[in-house]
């Protein structure tokens, strides 16, 4: 079963200068939320974005990996930390 370090390991060598933060939400080793930021999605629809991700796992999607739940943006969509 892959870990949380593994997933975003395996995003970010896929996708070309990506960042992704992964969580497992449940702690059960299955159900999985990342945020993923990258110049790739640029000009794509979100459903597309999400696409390029799911592709990553081709059939651990449903299988090992149960539930990958995601968040895509670029990094000029990206929420800029609060400075205070």
């Amino acid at each position: 079963m892959p870990d949380p370090d593994e997933i975003q390991r395996r995003i970010e060598a896929a996708i070309p200068g990506a960042l992704a933060e992964v969580e497992d939400y449940t702690g059960g080793g299955d159900h999985f939320r990342a945020t993923v930021t990258a110049d790739a999605f640029a000009g794509l629809s979100r459903i597309e974005q999400h696409r390029l991700v799911y592709e990553v796992f081709g059939v651990e999607i449903g299988g090992a990996i149960h539930a990958l739940a995601l968040k895509t943006q670029t990094p000029s969509t990206a929420p800029t930390p609060s400075t205070s």
